[in-house]
């Protein structure tokens, strides 16, 4: 048995990377997840090969764009599970390049994933973990919000405005009920350099990615320890990147 042995825990973009090493890791440990993602022929895929492993999971097609796909996915597991523990707001997209080139597309859909599809999951979240007296948001941000480069500006204005959100909100949730904890990785092998739509600035991520980055299961081992926490310790901000990155 561990802490995390019983919690109900939904994660969005749970298809690869980060998403599926962390539903992969708490499945293992016990909690109950469900999953959110587009893509779901791999989300079924990974429910199946976790509950052949003993474990419990359930699919639910999720884009955090739309706010009835958050309502959905946190209505299923209070339907499934009779509960929702943690919510581990994950998904996230990636346009670089500098903002001279004037990418709006680009960055309205940043702003729609990776900022308004976190409001959107609070939104659904809060009310039942303000029903239940207890709950637990867990966002993936970025170091790129920490250290400011070139090509990145509107990716990491999105992190920093999901990191102040978080801590807003931390400090609105005083009375112990609502935990908030912010998880910023640096480079991680994981598909999100496939929605940089420049293919020098994808070439250039995927060459440090491969040169560099460190596996998502070790970004599912921070997210596990701040979920595993007692309900009076709020682990706030966790910054995990490879040891080599500047």
């Amino acid at each position: 048995m561990t802490a995390i042995s019983g919690k109900v825990v939904a994660i969005t973009g749970a298809s690869s990377g980060i998403g599926e090493a962390t539903a992969r890791l708490l499945a293992e440990r016990g909690a109950a997840v469900v999953l959110g993602a587009r893509r779901t022929e791999r989300l079924d895929e990974l429910a199946r090969d976790i509950r052949d492993h003993g474990g419990r999971a359930i699919a639910c097609a999720t884009d955090v764009t739309r706010r009835e796909d958050l309502e959905g996915l946190v209505g299923r597991a209070v339907a499934e599970f009779g509960r929702l523990d943690v919510l581990v707001g994950n998904a996230g997209i990636s346009r670089l390049g500098p903002v001279a080139d004037l990418d709006v597309d680009g960055w309205s859909a940043m702003i729609d994933v990776n900022l308004r599809g976190v409001l959107h999951g609070v939104a659904a979240a809060l009310p039942v973990f303000r029903r239940q007296g207890r709950g637990h948001l867990v966002t993936t941000v970025s170091t790129s919000g920490l250290k400011i480069v070139p090509t990145q500006a509107v990716y990491a204005a999105t992190k920093n405005a999901v990191r102040t959100l978080l801590e807003a909100l931390r400090q609105e949730s005083t009375d112990g009920v609502v935990r908030t904890t912010a998880v910023s990785p640096g480079f991680v092998n994981t598909e999100l350099t496939d929605s940089i739509d420049d293919p020098r600035a994808r070439e250039q991520a995927r060459r440090t990615m491969d040169r560099i980055a460190i596996p998502p299961e070790a970004v599912a081992r921070a997210i596990a320890f701040a979920v595993e926490q007692p309900h009076d310790v709020e682990i706030g901000e966790v910054t995990i990147r490879p040891t080599v990155q500047g």
